[in-house]
């Protein structure tokens, strides 16, 4: 299990218990009912971190009459995403066909279809020593949440339309390619370099900010942005949501081990620590800098710090853990303020920020705080060799992931029109594109 060795990928336990034919019966693995019935509460947390944890989040920072729209995007992209995630994302995510450990070749970059439709699995099938459908079921709501992420940059302009034919290309092109070659395993491109990412901070946070700021510098702004106040309209919702999202994310970290061990319990208090110091970094950052703390700077401290972490969580010790939660609070901070403002980019509900850089600063510090010298946990490796993999891999995904999203973009603006008109955004998307409101007065 990847709980136990660190290092290694979740994914990369299919080559030994499933789809390997080398493998012998008497070393099949048997089914672990405590990491399934962990494993199945795991992705259950992650679900609820997108609905409605994220929805809440996102929700109560727009306007009221944008409310619902971010609902229903996650809805949306809950439903597409999912089924294409069984019909050949998850194949395109785990195949390992034509992979040889340290080679590159057009499967190091993506997988290839022999799973479509799940096939092969059945219920005696595991990865690990869990049922492949529980496995494929918490692996599902990674790629439901990652493109989710991506609403907040758009939120308020975006046709309906738009957003999920954005989202099912994406999905496509670039998240299940950047999953596999992080998680695929060996002969995986980023396996072959040795970026250590045990729970997202390139396939998740890294792609979804990233990509976050290629709609939003394409969409342009928000009608009014910058000359008319656009307060959040219900904090409490979006405080609601922040927590949920921290309650879920030890769903999102811990299950990325795939089961339960004594690592187990280390990635839990990295996960909790990389939370409580983002709060600090951040709070303390905006009361230096505007004199008061605020409700909504605690929250994106948390998540910050969560964000961070995660690409970290079992390779670090507790004093990596709380610096990497500090230094992203503080960061992320002041690129949701000093850097937006400075390049003027109207990224709504600061998902670049936050997930954009917060992945960045996590991935990069995971390769100075894994070494053993400083508490980590990854032996045989150097800090100064780790940081440069770790870079690598921040920039593989950044460019890759720009570059296909501003390219999908420009196509769904051809197909359907991006933005949503001036008159619908006045009115607001709750009731101008789905007839309905998230208040009634």
């Amino acid at each position: 299990m990847v709980n136990r060795l660190p290092g290694k990928s979740l994914l990369a336990l299919l080559a030994v218990s499933l789809i390997s034919p080398l493998a012998h019966a008497a070393d099949a693995p048997t089914l672990n009912t405590g990491s399934t019935a962990w494993m199945i509460t795991a992705a259950v947390l992650v679900l609820f971190m997108c609905l409605p944890g994220l929805a809440l989040f996102y929700g109560g920072l727009v306007r009221a009459k944008n409310m619902l729209s971010l609902f229903t995007q996650c809805f949306g992209v809950a439903g597409l995403v999912g089924v294409l995630w069984v019909i050949y994302g998850y194949s395109m995510v785990v195949d390992t066909t034509n992979m040889v450990e340290g080679e590159v070749s057009f499967n190091s970059f993506v997988g290839g279809l022999s799973r479509a439709f799940l096939s092969g699995m059945t219920a005696e099938s595991l990865v690990g020593d869990i049922p492949e459908g529980v496995f494929v079921t918490f692996q599902m709501t990674f790629a439901i949440i990652t493109p989710a992420l991506i609403a907040g940059a758009f939120a308020e302009r975006m046709k309906f339309s738009a957003a999920l034919l954005f989202m099912a290309l994406w999905f496509t092109l670039v998240y299940a390619p950047v999953a596999h070659m992080v998680w695929g395993g060996a002969g995986a491109l980023m396996h072959n370099w040795g970026v250590l990412d045990f729970a997202g901070g390139t396939a998740v946070h890294i792609n979804a900010g990233v990509a976050a700021l290629a709609a939003c510098l394409i969409l342009g702004k928000r009608k009014g942005y910058q000359n008319t106040p656009m307060p959040a309209h219900n904090l409490s919702l979006t405080m609601v949501g922040a927590a949920m999202l921290w309650v879920g994310w030890f769903g999102f970290n811990i299950g990325s081990g795939g089961g339960l061990s004594g690592l187990s319990g280390i990635v839990m208090l990295n996960t909790q620590l990389g939370a409580c110091a983002g709060i600090l970094g951040w709070m303390f950052t905006e009361w230096f800098k505007v004199g008061k703390p605020s409700a909504l700077g605690l929250a994106s401290g948390a998540l910050a710090g969560l964000v961070g972490i995660t690409p970290a969580c079992a390779y670090v010790g507790v004093g990596g853990a709380l610096a990497i939660g500090l230094l992203c609070g503080v960061f992320c901070y002041l690129s949701v303020t000093v850097l937006k403002q400075r390049f003027g980019y109207d990224d709504s509900l600061d998902v670049f920020g936050l997930h954009g850089i917060g992945g960045m600063i996590g991935a990069v510090l995971t390769g100075v705080f894994c070494v053993p010298a400083l508490g980590g946990l990854v032996e045989g490796v150097t800090m100064g060799s780790q940081v440069v993999a770790q870079i690598k891999g921040v920039l593989m995904t950044t460019v890759y992931c720009f570059v296909v999203s501003w390219i999908i973009l420009k196509v769904v603006n051809v197909i359907v029109g991006l933005r949503a008109h001036e008159s619908v955004e006045e009115m607001g998307l709750d009731l101008a594109e789905h007839n309905e409101r998230a208040y009634n007065h």
